[in-house]
């Protein structure tokens, strides 16, 4: 028997997606371990999308409808997640001591 048949090559790929599902929490543990408290770095999220992206195509080559909603519906968490890390920036803190309602210094006294 063909080491190369479709089944697989189809085989490997879902074991590449797994591989790189699951090296986020590698990640994740390692970059905790570093700050001494809980973090997920921003490679979680880029780990979290290539191994979805990839089950999701081992998902549809198998007709699995329940692996194709899982893995569909995660990457639009991720995407969604690298969205406000890349484009949503915070708004600077506020002054604790500035008023509220910005009439400070409006002259109406």
């Amino acid at each position: 028997m063909p080491a190369f048949t479709n089944e697989n090559i189809w085989m490997a790929v879902g074991f590449t997606g797994q591989v790189i599902f699951g090296l986020r929490f590698i990640v994740q543990w390692i970059a905790t371990e570093r700050e001494k408290k809980s973090v997920v770095p921003v490679m979680f999220w880029y780990l979290s999308l290539l191994g979805s992206v990839i089950l999701l195509a081992y998902a549809i080559y198998l007709r699995n409808p329940v692996f194709i909603a899982g893995f569909s519906l995660n990457l639009i968490i991720y995407l969604r997640n690298l969205y406000f890390i890349h484009f949503h920036h915070p708004s600077p803190p506020q002054d604790p001591n500035a008023d509220p309602a910005g009439c400070e210094g409006d002259g109406s006294t």
